[in-house]
């Protein structure tokens, strides 16, 4: 997975290879840490399930902060880049169904995160906007192609629905989460067919 917050080489050179896998393991080893135990932990168990040392991560993330955004734009860009690749596999109305349990997914994963992005900290200013920049037209394509099919009505506002879906995410009951998406889903459905 490419991660778009690190500073990359110079223009025509490419990253090592063994820096890239460094990286991606520190990106996915902070990752899981932070979700199972939040963003305060020490850097020794990160780097310890990474396999890298602490020079790796400092090198890479001078600041906790650094590595926070790194870790949250990295889950995004994994979240929003599942979009295509469910279009492209199921049908309309399935890949946004899929789609939209992967985005509560995410939330949920990222409570860990919860009190660091909205601490007032200024390196977190831009996450919001990379938030949305990402989303939207992740989600606004699964949209489009469910109410061309006529699965969906086609008056809804995907920022909206964004917002709807994370007021309603409970990370500790994952069949309520469930059950709330297919109300959406329902709700999404309603007057779709023609003439409704």
């Amino acid at each position: 997975m490419t991660n778009r917050t690190t500073e990359e080489p110079a223009a025509g050179r490419r990253m090592r290879p063994d820096v890239r896998r460094s990286l991606d393991a520190l990106l996915g080893a902070a990752a899981e840490v932070f979700e199972a135990e939040g963003v305060d932990v020490p850097v020794r168990r990160i780097t310890a399930k990474a396999g890298v040392g602490a020079g790796t991560l400092y090198r890479h993330f001078p600041q906790r902060s650094d590595l926070i955004t790194a870790v949250f734009r990295n889950e995004v860009d994994a979240c929003a880049a599942e979009a295509p690749a469910l279009a492209a596999r199921y049908e309309p109305l399935e890949a946004l169904r899929r789609w939209l349990y992967r985005f509560t997914r995410f939330i949920a994963a990222k409570q860990g995160l919860k009190a660091a992005l909205h601490s007032g900290d200024s390196a977190y200013e831009s996450l919001p906007g990379y938030f949305r920049e990402r989303f939207v037209p992740a989600l606004t394509q699964l949209l489009d192609a469910a109410a061309a099919a006529g699965d969906i009505r086609s008056d809804v506002p995907p920022y909206d629905l964004l917002q709807a879906l994370g007021s309603i995410i409970d990370p500790d009951d994952p069949a309520y989460t469930g059950r709330m998406v297919e109300l959406i889903v329902d709700g999404l459905r309603y007057r779709a067919a023609p003439g409704a």
